[in-house]
């Protein structure tokens, strides 16, 4: 439908230039449907573990993938963790584009797997919430003051996770991240609302990502497999938990992304949406 469409939209996603990423499936679905994007993510081509994956140029072949859609692509260069780099990324959208519409923040790191809070130590802990947390605080704070100043409203979405609704044994520093991310957002959204601006997040469950590669790549030499073989251990085991029967994909994510930030989602705001085929229901 028409009013579905993004055309004229400015698109400001973080967390695009990994092959495999939400963030990148994200930002070439809202190309898809017209937008224009601003690309960020703090390295410009994040290595990928998967087969066939070596010669993967990142951001740069994100803008010419957005480009041969016929819309019009920024690659920025960027760490949300650190405020300056994020005023720096917004300057240069609107310097390039004018206005920020929507705001997709998929940037965020697991950090350490099965460490009990007794072992966690204090840098790790403040790894973790620097870029899922506190990241996401100076990227909202950056584009929420420009689409307050424009005064036409505006869509701001948050990558949570199951974890933001439920602990998990040895990620105390991911789960508070989420948990803190989700809190973030419901207050955003209610700080906005007067401006017609949506906040919401969504929290995905099982899904094919290069979120796991480094965690995958350690435990596999712990076994003395190959990557590929744990990765497809891995996905047999957490398949199981999942009702639906099969692992997420990234064009999942970007079909809901896609809703909350089209007009068809005018009436939701500070929700946090499980997408996880039925493994978390709540």
């Amino acid at each position: 439908m028409v009013e579905n469409r993004l055309d004229g939209k400015v698109a400001f996603v973080t967390g695009a230039a990994a092959k495999r990423g939400m963030g990148r499936a994200i930002a070439i679905r809202l190309a898809r449907e017209g937008a224009r994007v601003v690309a960020v993510d703090k390295y410009p081509a994040p290595r990928s573990l998967f087969p066939g994956d070596e010669g993967w140029r990142g951001l740069d072949e994100v803008v010419e993938e957005i480009e041969s859609l016929g819309s019009e692509a920024l690659a920025v260069v960027a760490d949300i963790a650190h405020s300056k780099e994020i005023n720096e990324a917004v300057e240069k959208a609107l310097n390039t584009f004018g206005k920020i519409d929507i705001l997709v923040n998929c940037v965020g790191i697991r950090g350490k797997v099965g460490i009990p809070v007794i072992e966690l130590d204090e840098e790790e802990w403040e790894r973790v919430l620097a870029i899922n947390l506190t990241g996401a605080f100076f990227l909202s704070k950056a584009v929420a003051r420009e689409m307050v100043k424009r005064r036409v409203g505006g869509k701001i979405v948050h990558i949570a996770s199951v974890a933001g609704k439920k602990g998990v044994t040895g990620s105390a520093a991911y789960c508070a991240s989420k948990f803190g991310l989700i809190g973030l957002v419901q207050s955003l959204a209610l700080e906005l609302a007067p401006y017609k601006i949506n906040v919401n997040a969504i929290n995905p469950g099982f899904f094919i990502t290069n979120l796991r590669d480094e965690w995958m790549e350690e435990e596999s030499k712990k076994l003395g497999i190959s990557i590929d073989e744990f990765r497809e251990q891995d996905y047999k085991k957490v398949t199981s938990l999942v009702p639906l029967g099969r692992m997420g994909t990234t064009d999942d994510i970007a079909n809901v992304i896609f809703f909350l930030v089209s007009s068809q989602s005018d009436y939701m705001t500070g929700q946090a949406i499980n997408i996880t085929g039925g493994h978390l229901m709540s």
